[in-house]
């Protein structure tokens, strides 16, 4: 009988500890959730759906063309009806990313072939978005999917029904390199932590790890044998993959594996017998897995460690209202003082509701937890893209979230001489700051004003000084910018002083990409169709603005002569009565 109890105790190994075991899903208030959003009918493969600590975007339903709307995060409740979309595509829109180093840049990718990057305001969108800073091409079909470089800065890949993946440098607007390893439709694509490797899921039912840079196929093995779409996704530096998928009998299960070996997984577990597309989630801070699937109302979610059984179930998030995609939050961008480890934000099917879901780790203390808050990724590039080309790899750039960014904010400009997509600290909308000021007129008689009407005129007037600048602008070719909000002017304050203005007062006018007046020279007329284009829009935003300008000023006018008359009058009969 001892020796029984023995064996009893021997085998019996008590509950696992993990701190993750009682996390649970907690969905927002509908006061806190985001109503009316015309959610896409598309039956594609995708999210749908982009986050970050700024904006939400969302792909719409549009009848002719494809859009999709970008909301400010805290601008919840019901959507107005005129909110502005980004309207630039041709066709139907497949997939949303946001550029994990810029807030204010968004790649979309479509059916009309094309990928464009575009740039979204600060305050969001007021009217419809058709100007892109990049339109990229190079697929023959369809464009499927996005992924951002994790490191790399301007680095994007993208993979088409054309069965190519092609690597992008958007900086350059031009491919590195060309991807024709699979024979048949991708169904999904990550890159590991460091961004040298790419691991690839095909219709061919195979599971592929790539080199991105080179194109060549390091491994490949069979994935899952069913006949739907599979997903991949790598788990951060640990040199595993977790894919989802579909067995011989249609049940739908997971794997996990080696990038050492495809040929046979470490763990593989059937889930359920449902049909949806399941689309893996991975936190490489906590090493948690969320698993949900298309048209299904819960969000399961695993913890990975480094031993068999390498996988464990922690519980699940219940819903009643089957989703079509799911967006999530970077951690950055995580309520530390609710101890939230993972937000996702889900799109109904039976409502047009975007509903925020917390993953919330259950914790006494309101204090700041350090270990469920390492370092992590921040929005910060570790390298240039000319630097990932050439060979070099770096770990991502790390924060604390103790005290670490909540959102970056990088106004974009492109630059002429190399067509390169740089970023800058400064407010471009600064350059015309100075027409906002108050127009002061002189309407004294001629004989009063002297002879030199120049020398009047100060710096305080700002007709004089709007005509002089604007003629020493129109000097310049500014075709190589996307418009005239765009084009960063090392402009400084005018001084208050009364003194002429001369050339060395708007000499600071001249752009950044021209540095001195040789360069001047060098610039040519525009020599193809895609300069030409940002030339006239460049034309076209700065006219917009001089108009409206002048609208203002001539307003302004009549209130000062409305002013004057109303002064005049009394003087007038007093005079009389005298």
């Amino acid at each position: 009988m001892p020796t029984s109890t023995n064996n009893q105790a021997t085998s019996f190994r008590g509950v696992r500890t993990s701190k993750f075991r009682h996390v649970y899903g907690q969905a927002m208030r509908k006061e806190r959730c985001y109503e009316n959003v015309p959610i896409t009918r598309s039956a594609h493969d995708s999210n749908c759906c982009a986050v970050n600590p700024k904006f939400i975007a969302v792909v719409t339903e549009t009848a002719g063309g494809g859009s999709f709307v970008v909301i400010p995060l805290e601008k919840t409740g019901r959507l107005d009806f005129t909110t502005g979309r980004v309207v630039g595509h041709s066709g139907p829109v497949l997939d949303v990313k946001w550029n994990p180093f810029n807030d204010n840049v968004i790649a979309s990718c479509s059916e009309d072939t094309t990928i464009k990057i575009w740039y979204i305001p600060d305050n969001g969108l007021n009217a419809n978005l058709k100007d892109w800073l990049v339109d990229l091409h190079g697929h023959r079909r369809r464009v499927a999917y996005l992924e951002w470089h994790p490191t790399a800065e301007n680095i994007l890949a993208s993979a088409g029904l054309d069965h190519l993946i092609i690597i992008w440098n958007i900086s350059h607007g031009e491919a590195v390199t060309v991807i024709d390893s699979h024979h048949d439709v991708i169904y999904s694509m990550s890159f590991n932590r460091e961004g040298n490797l790419l691991a690839t899921t095909c219709k061919d039912k195979k599971l592929r790890i790539l080199d991105p840079r080179s194109g060549k196929t390091v491994s490949e093995g069979s994935c899952h044998v069913g006949s739907r779409a599979t997903k991949v996704l790598y788990l951060g530096d640990s040199g595993q993959l977790f894919t989802t998928g579909f067995s011989r009998n249609s049940n739908r299960e997971y794997a996990l594996w080696s990038q050492q070996n495809l040929n046979e997984p470490l763990r593989r577990e059937t889930i359920d017998s449902s049909s949806g597309v399941l689309f893996p989630f991975y936190d490489h801070d906590t090493r948690m897995i969320y698993v949900a699937g298309k048209g299904d109302g819960n969000i399961r979610f695993f913890e990975v460690v480094s031993e068999s059984p390498w996988i464990h179930y922690l519980g699940q998030f219940l819903s009643g209202f089957p989703q079509r995609g799911l967006g999530f939050m970077p951690k950055r961008g995580c309520d530390t003082s609710q101890c939230e480890v993972y937000r996702f934000y889900k799109l109904h099917i039976t409502r047009n509701i975007c509903e925020p879901i917390s993953m919330i780790v259950p914790r006494k203390s309101d204090s700041f937890q350090a270990d469920l808050y390492p370092d992590t990724v921040a929005p910060t590039p570790a390298m240039s893209a000319e630097e990932w080309i050439s060979g070099k790899n770096k770990p991502p750039v790390l924060l604390s979230m103790r005290s670490g960014l909540k959102v970056t904010y990088k106004p974009v400009r492109l630059e002429h001489v190399d067509k390169k997509l740089s970023l800058s600290e400064r407010n471009n909308e600064k350059k015309f700051a100075f027409i906002a000021q108050e127009n002061i007129v002189d309407y004294r008689p001629l004989e009063l004003r002297g002879n030199d009407l120049k020398a009047v005129k100060t710096t305080s007037n700002l007709g004089t000084k709007f005509l002089n600048s604007n003629n020493n602008l129109n000097t310049y070719n500014f075709w190589g910018t996307r418009s005239a909000s765009q084009i960063n002017l090392k402009t400084q304050p005018f001084s208050q002083k009364k003194e002429p203005l001369s050339p060395r007062t708007l000499k600071p006018l001249v752009p950044s990409f021209l540095s001195t007046e040789k360069d001047l020279h060098k610039m040519d007329t525009p020599k193809s169709e895609l300069e030409l284009r940002r030339a006239y829009m460049a034309q076209r935003e700065e006219l917009k603005v001089l108009k409206g300008h002048l609208i203002l000023k001539d307003k302004r006018i009549k209130e000062l002569e409305e002013e004057l008359r109303v002064t005049r009058d009394p003087l007038s009969r007093d005079s009389s009565e005298c």
